[in-house]
């Protein structure tokens, strides 16, 4: 979906775990003290609605770190935001001035040099960098990150001594608790040496959840243990209903702060000394700051969702499940003329965006390669119809070789740039893909252009490939044959390379 700012808009990767907050106590980042309560949050209306609540110090949601290397960092002067942005145009991260000094990122990594390439893209404009190292979920764990990464602490001590070198803004890591209190102590230890400003501990192991009973006496265990601050998670179900209770769990732990997500989730004044708002003034504030700052629909549903709970089956959640826009959530909750106001405000300052070129050249590349920023979208082209095969079919009517592609991955990010060479020359787009196939379609509409030929798209008009197609299909029916018909893409293709490989990788 397309978002006013000119770019469609990511949902966050941890739905389930949308707030979380800490409760009274000074927490030390290096030379700098925050007080608690900290909030820990997925996206930024709800981010910037803790902080309207009391929280000092909010976390946005566990962002993988190969997706924000392929990001570029826009300033989106119509939201007055600071946007990551992947090359398909998706807002991975979105923060803003208020929350600069206030905002944790949160990062998923198995991989070092990685994980100190995400942290110096985005800490100029965050408050520190958190590894997340509790995650149980099978996304997480099946690529080393995560709940994995507690089985190996040497991987878990090079991540983290990596960071804590190589920036310059506090960092933090978050784990679960390992099968026995002597594991868990023996490792936080070990991160302790690492020269992290402080370890969040949510206090159960990796297979169990909510439902199960939350380890405080491990929890106590780690902070007597280790001299930096402990920050206890994982009270909601068993402690957290009201603010007061904040303080309970983090006596029950003698943690230096509590960490909390469901019960902020479900109401986030829950933060506010003076007792909750009452719900109603809650979510209207929240889908306030969602207009605001362009948030995805589904995402401000499923928040609302969960602050609904059980009042979900009554008329106003009916609605709110069947809502499909921004326009029609804010239709149920009876704010219809505030978001037609902030619309018409943002739509006047929305600027015109250009697709600015994010590689960076490598001054060893050919000098002959004609070079042009395009991306293919095959919702532009009918079907079954590509550049590739427009190129293919101009180079047998010219009697030309058929296009050869060469396509290189980029280790950091896993992105893909393809060159084709076509009667001697090569082309290719500035842009990296996400996939090979992609990277190939762009190398040959970077060709056909610079030729200035027609590269097949519906807004050309009659296609003479579609007929070609019709008739072939057609053919093949007639004689009960089946088959692609049309152009095979049988263009050579030199093998795929791995940027930085050596000869015997490659071979």
């Amino acid at each position: 979906m397309r978002s006013r700012a000119g770019w469609k808009v990511d949902l966050p990767s941890g739905l389930c775990k949308e707030a979380m907050t800490v409760s009274n106590a000074s927490l030390c980042f290096r030379n700098k003290t925050i007080l608690a309560p900290m909030v820990r949050v997925g996206t930024l209306p709800m981010r910037l609605l803790a902080l309207d609540y009391g929280a000092d110090l909010v976390y946005c949601e566990e962002l993988i770190d190969i997706k924000m290397l392929q990001c570029r960092r826009i300033v989106n002067a119509a939201l007055g935001t600071v946007d990551f942005v992947t090359p398909n145009e998706r807002v991975v991260f979105r923060t803003c001035k208020r929350e600069k000094d206030s905002v944790v990122f949160q990062m998923g990594t198995a991989d070092a040099e990685r994980a100190l390439a995400v942290a110096k893209l985005v800490e100029n404009d965050v408050a520190g960098i958190d590894v997340n190292m509790g995650c149980p979920k099978e996304y997480s764990t099946k690529a080393g990150m995560g709940a994995a990464l507690l089985s190996d602490p040497d991987k878990i001590e090079s991540i983290l001594t990596t960071l804590v070198k190589g920036i310059c803004k506090p960092v933090t890591c978050k784990i679960r608790i390992l099968p026995s209190k002597e594991e868990t102590i023996n490792l936080v230890k070990k991160i302790e040496k690492t020269g992290v400003a402080a370890i969040a501990v949510h206090g159960r192991k990796k297979e169990e959840r909510p439902q199960h009973p939350v380890h405080c006496d491990v929890i106590k265990a780690i902070c007597e243990a280790v001299s930096i601050p402990v920050i206890a998670n994982g009270g909601s179900h068993d402690f957290i209903k009201a603010y007061s209770d904040i303080g309970t769990f983090r006596q029950a732990t003698a943690a230096s702060s509590v960490m909390v997500a469901r019960a902020a989730m479900w109401n986030p004044s829950i933060f506010r000394k003076e007792g909750p708002l009452p719900l109603k003034d809650v979510m209207q504030e929240y889908i306030k700051y969602a207009v605001r700052y362009d948030n995805h629909y589904t995402n401000t549903k499923y928040c609302l969702c969960q602050m609904l709970r059980e009042q979900l089956e009554n008329v106003q959640g009916k609605k709110l499940h069947a809502a499909q826009s921004m326009q029609e959530i804010c239709n149920v909750f009876e704010m219809s003329s505030f978001y037609k106001e902030i619309s018409m405000l943002l739509e006047v300052k929305t600027p015109l965006l250009e697709v600015k070129d994010q590689s960076e050249e490598d001054p060893l590349e050919d000098a002959d390669v004609i070079k042009m920023a395009v991306r293919f979208d095959k919702r532009e082209y009918p079907p079954q119809i590509t550049p590739k095969m427009c190129l293919l079919e101009w180079c047998r009517k010219e009697k030309h070789p058929q296009p050869v592609y060469e396509t290189v991955e980029r280790p950091m990010d896993r992105l893909f740039r393809s060159v084709v060479t076509v009667a001697e020359q090569k082309y290719r787009s500035t842009l990296w893909d996400k996939s090979k196939k992609l990277a190939e379609q762009a190398a040959a509409i970077a060709c056909l252009r610079s030729l200035g030929l027609p590269e097949g798209k519906r807004s050309e008009g009659v296609n003479h490939l579609v007929n070609k197609r019709k008739r072939q299909d057609q053919e093949l029916l007639n004689n009960g044959e089946q088959g692609n018909g049309l152009v095979i893409e049988e263009t050579y293709k030199k093998p795929h390379v791995t940027l930085g490989a050596s000869a015997a990788d490659i071979s």
